[in-house]
């Protein structure tokens, strides 16, 4: 975000203060500012109060998509008057939430996924091109010409799917950290583990990507010869209370 004037979205504002005046008056500084303000972009004013800023008790957020709206916003604020993408609350009065980053299993790929990141991030594109070179060591195929094929046929392909939902992860993974949230802990599932792995610092990206490859690769050999069911049972019904479950 810093130093950047992309953004074709929306962007949450986020403003804090220890006491209702010292957010009051926070608010009514912000809103001239945006009034006045000719060369700052507003991706530029949400970094500053997102990472430069220490969060204090009583919160304000605001989402805007240009200067004018958070104007308007912050001025709705002053004059109490309730506003869609305006919420006003206390933070949390112990110490701050730990932050977990969970890294699901296979199964939400799509086709067009990361395409509007790729175009309007620049921290994600730059992770995705990183996974891209990391990659191509092990395949045959480029990351980025799958996310902008419109081909749905790779969504078959197990090999493809896993290594470019590794990819997303971190690259979402790295774009949360550009915007100064930071896991505590960090938790895998199925193939999520290798993302967590590298996420956690425990593999570097070209060994991460060499698991994932090789990971998918494998389970390549016996994709499409087994099957799934889900039942919807009561502990009862499964057993487990009265200890009937083999496991």
């Amino acid at each position: 975000w810093p130093g950047t004037t992309m953004v074709d979205g929306a962007v949450l504002l986020p403003l804090s203060a220890r006491t209702p005046q010292a957010l009051t008056d926070l608010a009514r500084s912000l809103a001239s500012h945006c009034e006045s303000a000719s060369s700052t972009s507003l991706a530029d004013l949400a970094a500053t109060l997102a990472l430069h800023r220490s969060p204090m008790d009583l919160r304000l957020a605001l989402v805007a998509r240009d200067l004018a709206g958070a104007r308007e916003g912050l001025e709705a604020f002053l004059r109490q008057e309730p506003r869609p993408g305006l919420v006003v609350g206390q933070g949390p009065a112990s110490s701050r939430t730990p932050v977990v980053f969970v890294f699901p299993g296979q199964g939400s790929q799509w086709v067009g996924m990361g395409r509007e990141l790729l175009r309007s991030e620049p921290v994600f594109r730059a992770a995705m091109e990183d996974c891209d070179a990391a990659l191509k060591t092990f395949v045959d195929w480029s990351l980025l010409e799958v996310l902008a094929s419109s081909d749905a046929g790779w969504l078959e392909r197990i090999d493809v799917v896993q290594p470019a939902l590794f990819s997303m992860q971190v690259g979402l993974a790295r774009l949360w950290r550009s915007w100064g949230i930071t896991p505590d802990a960090v938790v895998g599932h199925g193939m999520g583990e290798v993302a967590a792995a590298h996420v956690a610092g425990a593999l570097t990206l070209e060994d991460a990507a060499r698991i994932i490859c090789r990971r998918s690769r494998l389970l390549l050999r016996t994709s499409g010869q087994g099957a799934m069911a889900v039942t919807e049972l009561s502990l009862d019904e499964e057993g487990w209370r009265d200890k009937k479950h083999p496991f």
